[in-house]
């Protein structure tokens, strides 16, 4: 039964003004998650900007400068392009390891091995230690007089004399990468794992059927079937890996000459060795475009993967 041109417009204005009398409820419900934001987010980021933007040392008021310390940062400050590679090098490098180990090890435990659960907590291990026993386990590991790297490389002739890992610039960053790749390919290693195992068997048997390869499998079935829980997991990583501290603080302190420090530890060299932390302030609010315009340019993937 059709409703005739009044009853429409009647049953419209009844519908409006139901959901008029829920909207208070709604908001009311959303407003502690409001508060949440705000409090926790909000508030920190507006406070930061502020700060960023002020001439302000520990311990006393700050005075308003505008853009200033922007500006040093970019023109003047030759140890925060040095920072700036540190931190691309350390995180792209990081980010390669971590994605071949972790795609090894879920392939490995993806397939019907005995013991395999055994095999899955035990590497789990380097990603549920405290990154503070891991960065002195490894700083000791690297020690260029009693490391276990050089007595081990000794043992096999490869080296002659032992290397000072973390006290070379040349390879104190080779150090701290490798220590960051130890501790976070785990997370890539589990997160594949679970995607692999979403994956529906038939699909495998249908390559088998038409004769595809290992590699065929894997690069038509197994990476289609795991693309977005990659990106995620890259994303997440990449944004960690960025802002790591602890590992790189405790092997090197960003030394030796400034070859290690990245944007989190010269954030705190700036902001409690030098008291500028105004100037800190900034280091760190350098950070957040770049990783904005990364997070906007992977969304689009994770979208269209989660669309298919």
């Amino acid at each position: 039964m059709e409703l005739t041109a009044p009853e429409q417009r009647g049953w419209r204005f009844t519908l409006r003004r139901r959901l008029g009398q829920h909207a208070g409820l709604g908001y009311l419900l959303v407003l502690p998650l409001l508060l949440v934001m705000v409090v926790l987010l909000a508030y920190p980021v507006v406070t930061a900007l502020l700060i960023s933007f002020q001439d302000k040392v520990l311990g006393q008021p700050g005075h308003f400068i505008g853009l200033d310390n922007y500006i040093e940062l970019l023109t003047s400050d030759m140890r925060f392009r040095t920072v700036v590679r540190n931190s691309l090098v350390f995180t792209f490098f990081s980010i390669v390891g971590k994605l071949i180990l972790g795609m090894g090890m879920a392939v490995l435990l993806n397939q019907h091995l005995k013991a395999r659960y055994i095999f899955r907590g035990w590497l789990l291990l380097p990603w549920i230690a405290p990154t503070f026993v891991t960065a002195l386990t490894w700083r000791w590991m690297f020690d260029g007089t009693s490391g276990v790297i050089n007595f081990v490389l000794m043992k096999l002739h490869i080296l002659d004399l032992p290397i000072a890992w973390l006290g070379n610039a040349s390879t104190a960053m080779l150090a701290v990468t490798a220590t960051n790749i130890w501790r976070g390919f785990p997370f890539f290693g589990v997160s594949l794992l679970a995607a692999m195992q979403a994956i529906p068997m038939e699909l495998y048997e249908a390559a088998d059927v038409d004769g595809a390869s290992n590699w065929d499998k894997f690069w038509n079935v197994t990476l289609p079937g795991i693309r977005t829980v990659l990106i995620v997991v890259t994303m997440l990583s990449t944004i960690w890996t960025f802002n790591d501290f602890s590992t790189v603080y405790i092997m090197t302190g960003g030394g030796p000459a400034f070859a290690t420090h990245i944007f989190a530890t010269y954030t705190y060299y700036v902001g409690f060795t030098g008291s500028r932390l105004g100037y800190a302030v900034a280091v760190s609010t350098t950070l957040t475009p770049a990783l904005i315009i990364f997070i906007m340019a992977l969304a689009p993937l994770i979208l269209k993967g989660e669309g298919e």
